[in-house]
């Protein structure tokens, strides 16, 4: 009989610890996503989160949402799933699973399909109803992308870092 450890976390559980994780790295004061990229092995090949490219100063660019598009952040920042894709050095996504904090928009919609990445776990679908969402959704069921809600477990897990 054996003394392992029952109580371990599931992959789910991990990956989308990560895909969290790394969200608390943005600097945007209203929304904090992170992406885990995945291989069909399990093993973690990327990650992102939502901010500015490299050399775009997150002091001199704008965080607000609202005003004209010029002066607001939506034309500037990247989103974590095309950060996670763009991170990635090592060759082709194919197969892989990308785990997101929230629902892909249909622009990280493209990309994941573009990158052959064929399964997406979501924590949060808050835009659900949004022309976006539906848009990507529609994409991502016409490329064959499975997409499925993370299933919480309510499992506390606390870092003391």
């Amino acid at each position: 009989m054996s003394d392992k450890r029952t109580d371990y976390i599931s992959w789910d559980e991990y990956f989308m610890g990560v895909a969290m994780l790394s969200g608390m790295r943005s600097k945007d004061p209203n929304t904090q996503v992170g992406a885990c990229i995945v291989s069909e092995d399990n093993k973690i090949l990327s990650m992102g989160y939502n901010g500015f490219p490299c050399g775009c100063s997150d002091d001199e660019f704008p965080w607000c949402r609202e005003g004209a598009p010029y002066d607001n952040k939506y034309f500037y920042v990247t989103h974590s799933e095309l950060n996670a894709i763009l991170n990635y050095r090592g060759g082709s996504l194919e197969g892989a699973k990308i785990y997101v904090s929230l629902f892909p928009c249909n622009e990280c919609a493209k990309a994941i399909i573009q990158a052959g990445i064929k399964t997406v776990v979501y924590s949060n679908d808050k835009y659900a109803d949004s022309d976006s969402t539906r848009a990507s959704k529609r994409m991502l069921d016409a490329a064959g992308v499975r997409y499925y809600k993370y299933s919480y477990t309510n499992r506390k897990i606390e870092l003391n870092l």
